[in-house]
């Protein structure tokens, strides 16, 4: 593949538009649509329906019943692990990180077989006994985000305060700058799950090395992210504890939805505004500061959509880039 021609730093600072994705969600809403559907038949419906209807239609016990809803969990999850860890170890495989060894795992992959490992704890912590924890087993979808809130939240902080990456997180090497976490994330969903493979990845790091204005751009939708996600994990746990069973349950496997579509709502002008400013900027003043392939963090660029609402600094920033060199498709995966 000759891509390697069109995004180097010389072609990238004359470019009239930052460097392209290759990818476009609207040629995938039926499929995209088909999972949602799928995933919230898996997460709502049924623990509901399951609850409900074993719990008050029928003598069984309280512990086998929710033995049997705990076994019915997360079945699209259960087959979605599968499928990336497939795709990642495969020995050709297309979706790995760039540049990483054979059966390297992506950040969102590592991070998923964790928070796999923590749910399992809790749902045998709340189904083995004879009177099942029911407010325990609500907990699965808080318990989530927290968790992804927490360690995605930790990363854009530790890359405010001038940290590089102790160990190669997804398609960034070890002792580069810290990586913001959005970046990160949408780079393994979108080259595995979403089959962009590693072209998508060379596609986004292109991006994402040469465009300041994205990066800050994600920097501050990961907050808005991971921070909501803490937020709201803490508000749905107090529900949790503080309602009836029957309603704290219910919560329990709904409210994260709801927080999820409310904060989709908010996401898509907020991104489609901020990436009209940064074709906007860029062909006012190109890439606008910093050398191309550089992640530096207090590159000058055109303000956001979020800091035109006057929003005061919370971290300072510090001086922390490193140069990379860029790495054409044909060379991503090592042997």
């Amino acid at each position: 593949m000759d891509t390697e021609a069109n995004t180097t730093p010389a072609a990238t600072a004359g470019a009239l538009e930052p460097p392209p994705l290759p990818y476009s969600l609207r040629d995938r809403k039926k499929s995209i649509a088909f999972f949602w559907i799928l995933f919230i038949l898996d997460c709502i419906a049924q623990p509901l329906g399951l609850y409900f209807g074993l719990w008050y239609g029928t003598d069984l016990s309280h512990n086998l019943i929710f033995t049997i809803v705990t076994i019915s969990l997360g079945g699209i999850s259960v087959f979605e692990y599968f499928y990336r860890l497939y795709h990642l170890f495969r020995s050709d495989s297309r979706t790995r990180p760039l540049n990483a060894r054979k059966s390297w795992l992506d950040f969102f992959q590592i991070n998923f077989t964790i928070v796999w490992l923590i749910l399992a704890v809790e749902l045998i912590t709340g189904t083995v006994p004879e009177e099942p924890y029911v407010r325990l087993v609500a907990m699965v979808l808080p318990t989530v985000m927290f968790y992804f809130g927490a360690v995605y939240l930790t990363l854009d902080i530790l890359r405010a305060c001038g940290f590089r990456a102790p160990f190669r997180i997804s398609s960034t090497p070890k002792g580069a700058v810290m990586p913001t976490a959005l970046y990160v994330l949408i780079e393994d969903v979108v080259a595995v799950d979403g089959g962009g493979g590693q072209i998508y990845r060379y596609a986004l790091r292109t991006r994402y090395l040469s465009s300041p204005y994205f990066r800050r751009m994600l920097v501050q939708m990961n907050y808005f992210w991971a921070g909501g996600a803490m937020i709201w994990a803490a508000a749905i746990t107090a529900m949790i504890f503080t309602t009836p069973q029957d309603a704290a349950f219910t919560l329990g496997w709904t409210v994260p939805f709801v927080w999820a579509g409310l904060w989709t709502i908010i996401t898509i002008p907020w991104v489609q505004s901020d990436l009209r400013r940064e074709k906007e900027a860029w062909r006012t003043n190109g890439p606008q500061g910093g050398e191309p392939y550089t992640d530096d963090i207090n590159a000058p660029t055109a303000r956001t959509r979020l800091e035109s609402l006057h929003f005061p600094r919370i971290f300072p920033r510090k001086k922390n880039a490193v140069r990379e060199k860029p790495t054409s498709p044909s060379t991503m995966s090592e042997a």
